[in-house]
């Protein structure tokens, strides 16, 4: 193949931009939310959380390096260990995690930190795509191709509860769920699922007073505005001063300690005070753009008779969508208040390694799709595939 037709071929230019946007605007929100922040509670380290984030950057480019290099194929042969190492990780964090307001989610690395429930939504991605290959006949006609999944996902979301980490157990479900239905499971094992997991949701958070309260002050956050309404009360008011144009970069002043987590699970709330709807629609219309992209290179897999690589993409693709759609209606109180990052835009190193990570296996997989388009794979998968099953 010559080099200018694999100048042509080997990424999808549209998704790259649309990823690189969002990570370039998160840059500049979390410089914007941060320093304020930072100065009063870091001993006057203004930068503190800009210098953090750009290291975090390159740690998630060195991360899509590597990954762009690997088969397709690896990820499908590795799930199985991956899946367990996952769990391991879950149980370990329960014992030796930091707490953080009250949750052990990390596990230190020196300077660093290891959040575990981010790392575990790619892993079920990945364990999942494999499995509805391996059982797609068991899955289609019998209930118990239905059912052995799910025990491996009421482990991981009781274990995630204990943590506890009710944000991540229910994109974790949710993409699951999405994943069985285009894996072929019965429209009728679907719904029956789905209000299943609905009612348990629902019992785990009124289980709770904290998930009790969080959900009464959703309904009517006016209520107790100065208590148990004020994040998202504040979060509100700082979309009610956006307006349509915004107050302009760096003028928010919700982000003046009037509204917590400022740069992390509720930016997306100082983005829209001060950039306005305009900003609003413009990460939405970018959101829109990666998830018919990931759909787009998902169905191209499995037109070419590669369904692993398909159905993983599908499952990136609503991850990263859904837990979007999740963080947004949680700011604007759409939602029930959870603590879920905003992808690729909020402050969060473990959160932005691993979803450029996931992009990188979305490129990787048009790459090859590619590839196979000008006949150029075929072969080199099935060699692939054969020397590493040995």
């Amino acid at each position: 193949m010559s080099q200018a037709t694999l100048q042509n071929t080997w990424y999808d230019r549209t998704l790259v931009i649309s990823v690189m946007l969002l990570v370039a605007l998160g840059l500049i929100m979390v410089t914007s939310s941060s320093l304020y922040y930072a100065e009063n509670s870091i001993n006057g380290k203004t930068n503190y959380f800009v210098i953090r984030h750009l290291i975090y950057m390159l740690i998630a480019a060195v991360g899509v390096a590597i990954v762009l290099t690997q088969p397709v194929i690896r990820w499908q042969q590795y799930g199985p260990y991956l899946l367990v190492l996952g769990l391991c990780l879950l149980v370990l964090v329960l014992f030796a995690g930091r707490t953080v307001n009250g949750s052990k989610r990390w596990i230190a690395l020196g300077p660093l930190t290891f959040q575990v429930s981010e790392a575990i939504k790619l892993i079920v991605v990945v364990y999942l795509a494999g499995y509805l290959v391996r059982r797609t006949d068991e899955l289609q006609t019998q209930i118990k191709g239905f059912a052995k999944p799910l025990m491996v996902l009421a482990l991981i979301t009781g274990l995630l509860l204990l943590e506890p980490d009710f944000g991540a157990s229910v994109v974790i479900l949710a993409t699951s769920l999405a994943m069985l239905f285009l894996g072929g499971a019965r429209l009728w094992q679907f719904i029956g699922l789905s209000a299943a997991v609905g009612v348990i949701l629902g019992l785990i958070a009124v289980s709770q007073p904290y998930r009790l309260e969080r959900l009464m002050t959703f309904l009517d956050p006016w209520a107790d505005p100065f208590g148990s309404g004020y994040q998202l009360t504040q979060s509100l008011i700082a979309f009610g001063r956006g307006s349509i144009f915004g107050q302009g970069l760096g003028n928010s002043l919700q982000k003046l300690s009037y509204l917590p987590e400022a740069h992390t699970d509720f930016i997306f709330a100082v983005l829209a005070e001060e950039l306005g709807l305009i900003g609003v629609v413009l990460v939405l219309s970018l959101f829109f753009v990666f998830f018919y992209r990931a759909m787009k290179i998902g169905r191209q897999a499995l037109l070419q008779q590669r369904p692993y690589a398909g159905y993983l993409a599908y499952g990136i693709g609503f991850w990263l969508t859904f837990q979007a759609l999740i963080n947004m209606g949680v700011t604007s109180g759409a939602l029930p208040t959870k603590g879920l990052t905003l992808p690729f835009v909020s402050y969060g190193g473990n959160s932005l390694i691993i979803c450029s990570v996931a992009v990188a296996i979305l490129l990787r997989i048009d790459y090859e799709s590619k590839l196979v388009e000008q006949g150029c794979l075929t072969a080199e998968m099935s060699e692939t595939a054969e020397g590493e099953a040995k």
